[in-house]
């Protein structure tokens, strides 16, 4: 063979290691040009639907989409339904939208309602990409900055909320209302069912980012919740030991606080991680509790 052959070679086979490893490499997943994402087949089911125009967030100067459950029996029946709002619509119903895996929101809850179980209308608020960290917190924190929290949650009591409650048959009392949410989706949760008691007597929080901002603990101090709101906590012991201690001293607190004790769950699962694959998983037991009567 000729030496030219064979420094031929050499260089393709070079060039193909080079181009493998840089294949393996990992690329922020938000980076579409560096990283387009393939097209997914969506998974929703025929009771979701995206409310055809985005909502403007007062404050903030940015538009947001929403989601929307239906029960399966919604437009034969002339019922009124209980509602549950909750964060990162984009993680809840569909993988054609999520980035990190689906809830199942609604194959778990037209299960639940195929059983006699529980009717829900949820409502599911999409993050704000970048944004969200801010968004999902009422206090700043030094790495990711300010507080946006408020003016979320001001979107959602006096903006979304009213617009559901007038063009869907919602229940649309407090003790009908609910709101869920993990990670920051938890932490800005446990803020709103203190924050905002004559709208949402109901809260479940996955995973909460309690590590986010001591302040969660001094506002819970100084906002006690409704004595009759129920509360919903759950994490997996493989989060980490600050997941663990924090949740312990939330329970502490609110226990020292006079919360009754049969309207709390604090839940720690077993070789449960932070993902969605947990909070899938432990989604159905949660909203059953919470709006059991």
């Amino acid at each position: 063979m000729s030496l030219y052959y064979l420094m031929s070679v050499r260089f393709f086979v070079i060039c193909s290691i080079i181009l493998a490893v840089a294949a393996c490499d990992n690329i922020d997943p938000k980076d579409s040009a560096a990283s387009p994402a393939p097209l997914k087949m969506s998974t929703a089911s025929a009771s979701v639907s995206v409310l055809p125009f985005a909502f403007l967030i007062d404050g903030l100067d940015r538009q947001r989409t929403i989601r929307l459950y239906l029960p399966p029996d919604y437009t034969e029946s002339t019922d009124s339904y209980p509602v549950l709002y909750m964060h990162d619509g984009q993680n809840l119903f569909d993988a054609a939208s999520s980035y990190a895996g689906e809830w199942g929101v609604d194959e778990t809850l037209d299960g639940l309602a195929q059983a006699a179980k529980l009717k829900l209308i949820v409502v599911g608020i999409d993050n704000g990409g970048e944004y969200r960290m801010n968004e999902l917190s009422p206090w700043p924190n030094k790495r990711f900055g300010e507080a946006q929290g408020k003016q979320y949650m001001d979107f959602i009591v006096e903006v979304v909320k009213p617009y559901i409650d007038t063009n869907y048959r919602t229940k649309p009392e407090r003790q009908h209302t609910a709101i869920m949410g993990s990670s920051m989706g938890a932490l800005i949760s446990h803020y709103a069912i203190h924050a905002y008691p004559q709208v949402f007597s109901k809260a479940g929080l996955f995973s909460p980012s309690y590590w986010y901002s001591d302040s969660v603990f001094d506002y819970t101090q100084e906002h006690k919740v409704a004595l009759d709101a129920r509360l919903y906590v759950m994490f997996g012991d493989e989060e980490g030991d600050g997941m663990i201690v924090d949740t312990g001293k939330m329970q502490r607190q609110l226990l020292s606080q006079g919360h009754p004790r049969e309207l709390m769950v604090f839940k720690r699962v077993a070789g449960g991680e932070h993902n969605e694959a947990l909070w899938r998983q432990e989604f159905a037991d949660a909203v059953q509790w919470l709006f059991s009567e």
